[in-house]
């Protein structure tokens, strides 16, 4: 086995027989592993009897954790960073110590493993392979509407609290009634669901059944976007303005938000 200094390891996002063997055996292997939540990545190893020390590494205290690991991957110790669930730096810390470790020169590798956004994304039947990924929802309404809004000729993957879906939802609703929302809850446990309908729908399905655990999304592109759209006429008129394939797609995708991938080819 290769060996590197610092190693990020996704954990299962549910399903603790989710995790892979490489992962058990880094996690052992290593002298210290960061987490998100001790409590939380205690469970996990107390199911796979591994006695590695754990530190907390969170958001709050990301910074002020960096010069201690460099300290310590200086004198030779091996260090592995799990998040609560799935992949490290995908809406959870590490961002700043990865950035720390390639300006030192450390060693750095990431492990392959569970993630809520590409287990969804699987289950779901799409229009297309492109997709805009989000994260976590914006809080204001506005900020919602105006992504709904700017991203409609692509899949649109997020993720989102319980207590707030609804509310989210209900503004996806204001400014796309016809949006199809895919939602997934409690990926990979017992209870897992997921339900594709219109917006409308998902908003009364969820309103009348239990809202609970890990929430990600997709908001699916619109169908038949590009009808009224005369995409021959504009291309030829920037074309023949000395417009390259590449300006085009970038021109048009920005103005009319529409997808550049599929301008791009129109113009080829």
């Amino acid at each position: 086995m290769k060996e590197y200094d610092f190693y990020i390891v996704p954990t299962p996002i549910g399903n603790l027989q989710d995790i892979t063997l490489r992962a058990l055996e880094i996690l052992k292997f290593v002298d210290l592993i960061a987490c998100e939540d001790m409590r939380e990545t205690q469970k996990l190893l107390n199911h796979y009897d591994i006695k590695t020390k754990c530190i907390s590494y969170h958001k709050f205290n990301e910074k002020e954790r960096v010069n201690f690991f460099l300290s310590l991957l200086k004198d030779g110790y091996k260090i592995a960073l799990v998040s609560d669930a799935g992949t490290p730096l995908f809406c959870d810390p590490g961002s700043v110590i990865v950035d720390e470790l390639r300006k030192n020169n450390f060693s750095i590798t990431s492990l392959a493993g569970a993630n809520a956004c590409a287990t969804l994304l699987s289950q779901v039947s799409r229009d297309g392979e492109d997709f805009f990924f989000t994260g976590f929802l914006p809080r204001n309404s506005e900020k919602i509407q105006e992504l709904a809004k700017k991203y409609k000729s692509t899949d649109i993957v997020f993720y989102e609290s319980p207590n707030r879906l609804i509310s989210s939802l209900e503004d996806i609703k204001s400014c796309r009634p016809n949006a199809n929302i895919a939602v997934g809850r409690e990926l990979t446990k017992i209870f897992e669901e997921v339900v594709v309908k219109n917006v409308s729908e998902v908003i009364e399905y969820f309103k009348t059944n239990t809202l609970k655990g890990e929430i990600a999304g997709i908001i699916l592109r619109e169908k038949n976007i590009e009808k009224d759209f005369d995409f021959e006429g504009k291309i030829f008129a920037l074309k023949s303005k000395g417009y390259g394939a590449k300006d085009i797609s970038t021109i048009l995708s920005s103005l009319f938000e529409i997808n550049k991938n599929e301008i791009y080819k129109r113009c080829i």
